[in-house]
């Protein structure tokens, strides 16, 4: 191809869509026209990329005449319907939704990972993953290489932003009801003073946190924690991989936090963990205790890394460590991979 490929940003007036023309502003310049899809709603408004005003179109058929690729940044129904119009067309399709990340015949791309899935891709798409599972498995696939990664085990502490707007919108309400409560009704019964809007959350979420994310699946689990146990599986190659997940709302606007306890096949030594993950691509770490330094929500947000910290050995099994990471859920955990993934298809094409 002697010309940059042409992008479209489906989704672009989004919550991960607006991220994305950020990032597009500050990443390589690889692309020639970039289109801005989305909705009838947002069609015919204007939003800039790279300093450049872009009238945003409805999504329709026609839109992805001449495209090269396509970054889906929509729910699971959207990409289900639209993803193949535009693989039947020629485009390929890196879809950020839930949609086809556990298709056989669709690759479930990290780059620092596993970035040569990326050509195996019979139906023209590829998936980003979950914006959980993104946010530790930079890290894992880095300590996989070294010591064959056995088991993990997973808490989560993940932001509203994961809810979508409607999860941030509903946490800002309720800091602002809290806030202005006195303090004997706050101690007392934080239910009294929230208001009473729509909230995608089962319980109030600010002064609290919630053990559920997502929807129940089978034996009482919730579609989060099958998504870290399945697309983990996927992304590392070890169908074989024994995960327990528990995933917890907190009130954080975004970034996602995991503790995680991660067995290996041999011996690990946490010193030799940390310069392993100072060397890998993708990862930053912050990891002095004695100096109160360690990766929390509020310093890794609208950073690109995989923050990792209180690396150790665990206490009872040589072949375990613990450690706690911090992922900004809609850059690396959405936007950002998605748009790596896309780079790498225009280095193909190119």
């Amino acid at each position: 191809m002697s010309r940059k490929p042409t992008l479209a940003v489906v989704g672009a007036t989004g919550a991960v869509g607006t991220v994305m023309r950020g990032i597009l502003s500050t990443r390589p310049d690889v692309w020639g026209e970039i289109r801005l899809i989305a909705s009838v709603r947002s069609a015919g408004q204007t939003r800039d990329v790279r300093g450049v005003p872009v009238v945003v179109q409805e999504l329709t058929e026609s839109v992805f005449d001449g495209v090269d690729v396509a970054m889906f940044d929509v729910p699971d129904e959207v990409s289900a319907q639209w993803a193949p119009v535009a693989a039947a067309k020629g485009v390929v399709v890196v879809d950020n939704s839930g949609a086809f990340r556990m298709d056989a015949d669709v690759p479930l791309v990290v780059p620092e990972v596993n970035a040569d899935q990326i050509t195996q891709r019979p139906r023209g798409i590829i998936a980003n993953p979950n914006c959980t599972t993104l946010s530790m498995i930079v890290v894992l696939g880095a300590l996989h290489t070294r010591w064959g990664l056995e088991e993990i085990v997973v808490a989560s502490y993940q932001a509203a932003s994961g809810a979508g707007q409607p999860g941030v919108d509903a946490l800002r309400g309720q800091i602002d009801a809290v806030a202005g409560a006195e303090l004997g009704d706050v101690t007392g019964d934080v239910r009294a003073v929230m208001p009473n809007t729509p909230s995608p959350f089962p319980a109030p979420l600010a002064l609290n946190v919630i053990p559920w994310a997502g929807s129940l699946r089978e034996g009482g689990f919730s579609s989060e924690e099958d998504k870290v146990r399945n697309e983990s599986r996927k992304i590392l190659g070890l169908p074989g991989l024994k995960v327990a997940a528990t995933c917890v709302r907190v009130p954080v606007v975004t970034t996602h936090s995991l503790a995680v306890h991660a067995k290996f096949a041999s011996e690990v030594d946490a010193e030799q963990a940390r310069q392993l993950l100072r060397e890998a691509p993708g990862v930053t770490v912050v990891d002095d205790p004695a100096a109160a330094q360690f990766p929390t929500p509020i310093d890794v947000v609208g950073q690109d890394d995989t923050y990792v910290g209180r690396i150790r050995r665990a206490h009872d099994d040589v072949k375990a460590l613990d450690l706690f990471v911090c992922g900004d859920n809609l850059r690396k955990g959405a936007a950002l991979n998605t748009a790596q993934i896309a780079e790498l298809v225009a280095a193909e094409l190119s």
